[in-house]
Parts: C-alpha cells; structure tokens; sequence
C-alpha cells in the first residue's frame, strides 16, 4: 500500500555514479541501477525520488555528448545536480565513494535540506 503524506519531498538519490568504473557503460548502468533500488522505497513511503542522471544524461545527448567522458559532460553533469537541487526537499546518500555525490550533500547542507543516510530515516518511510 502507497503511504499519502500531507506534502510529498522530492529527494535526490546521490551516489556513485561514475567512480571506479573507468567510464564502462556496463558498469555506469550497474552503478544507475544501484541509484534507482532507493526510488521505489522512495515513492512508495510517498515522495517523489529523483536521479540526477535521469535528467542530465538526456541533455548531454542533447549537447552532442556521446559518453561521460566527453568534454561537454563538465558544462552538464554536476551543473544539473545543482539545478535540481533547487526543487528537492532533501538528499538521499547513498554509501559508496563519490566526488558528485559528496557535491549534492554540501549544497544541500548549505541550503539548508535534510541529507538522509538511511532509507529507513525518510519521513514516513515504509518497508516493503
């Protein structure tokens, strides 16, 4: 059963996106499929989760970038997790080593968001 809260949050789920995966596309999707497990608990205790990949990847194709690694990547990337941060309530981090990631949590604490470390720890939360 969805839970309904009064005032849905959008998070952000920030984690390991590109490190250690030397750019693998194989490994890149490992590491956005290990993002994405966090948004059905996400939406299921009633909030809207949020990937910044699920955003910036579609505009650096759109920018002419074929990889990551593609030099436009910079101008994308990390600029569209600041955009975004904009809008969401608060972060999700997940465990893993992450320079973006470690970015997302710095602004979000200087705006002043929460930062969850746990899933568990997410107003209204539930298990499955």
């Amino acid at each position: 059963m969805l839970r309904r809260m009064s005032k849905p949050l959008m998070i952000l789920i920030a984690g390991p996106f590109r490190s250690g995966t030397g750019d693998d596309p194989e490994l890149l999707a490992r590491n956005l499929a290990r993002l994405e497990e966090a948004a059905w608990p996400i939406f299921r205790s009633g909030h809207v989760p949020m990937i910044g990949e699920w955003v910036a990847l579609p505009v650096l194709r759109g920018a002419g970038g074929k990889t990551v690694a593609d030099p436009v990547a910079k101008e994308v990337m990390y600029p569209t997790a600041d955009r975004l941060l904009h809008h969401c309530d608060a972060v999700l981090r997940l465990p893993g080593e992450s320079t973006g990631a470690d970015q997302d949590v710095a602004i979000a604490l200087s705006r002043g968001l929460p930062v969850y470390h746990h899933i568990e720890d997410i107003p209204g939360y539930q298990a499955a």
